[in-house]
């Protein structure tokens, strides 16, 4: 787990956003400070304290067994999450993903913390029939609990092969900006509401 702050004596004056994501939220094969949420970090300049819980092979099982601990000791103001794809590469049934979400959705809730939701896809190969499943969760999800969601995390990225690694599954170091530019319209105004002054069409 990474924590990024500029500072423990401003902390009680800015908001905290925890990012609770996976290898595409923990700069996978690339410099942590190239990843997306080290850009974030950059942008806010201060204005928010960023904390980066994200685990490269995490699930959403895996991270909602982390979460309680997590909110219990940042007790973040905005709770990013971007989660799905290893479960989505595993196999697993859309239902007990969902499930999972939604364990995490209402505890960061309860804490009292707002919810942005990264959306994610699987590969063609899993079926259409597996990957319309799967990428309704985010949907449905939104709708239910009210909540902004980004559709696909890395639109305008993912068929791009100059934009991902070898594996084809992960991003570059600089698809990490577009990254950034994806989340960003989703997640201005939750930092605007709780008291981080940003411009939404900020620009690196």
């Amino acid at each position: 787990m990474l924590l990024l702050t500029g500072g423990a004596a401003q902390a009680s004056t800015r908001p905290v956003l925890l990012v609770m994501g996976d290898s595409l939220s923990a700069a996978y094969g690339i410099e942590q400070q190239a990843g997306w949420v080290s850009l974030l970090q950059a942008r806010l300049d201060g204005k928010a304290q960023v904390v980066n819980a994200s685990i490269s092979g995490e699930t959403s099982s895996g991270a909602a067994a982390r979460l309680p601990d997590l909110l219990g000791q940042h007790e973040p103001d905005i709770v990013v999450l971007e989660l799905g794809g290893n479960d989505g590469l595993r196999g697993l049934p859309p239902g007990q993903f969902e499930a999972n979400m939604a364990t995490m959705v209402e505890a960061s809730q309860a804490s009292g913390a707002e919810v942005l939701l990264l959306g994610i896809d699987i590969p063609p190969n899993y079926g259409r029939a597996y990957r319309d499943a799967f990428t309704a969760v985010y949907t449905r999800l939104a709708e239910e609990y009210e909540l902004p969601l980004v559709p696909f995390l890395l639109e305008g990225v993912a068929l791009e092969e100059e934009l991902m690694q070898s594996d084809g599954i992960h991003p570059t170091a600089a698809a990490q900006p577009r990254i950034l530019e994806n989340v960003w319209p989703r997640l201005a105004p939750l930092l605007e509401a709780n008291g981080a002054v940003v411009a939404e069409s900020a620009q690196d």
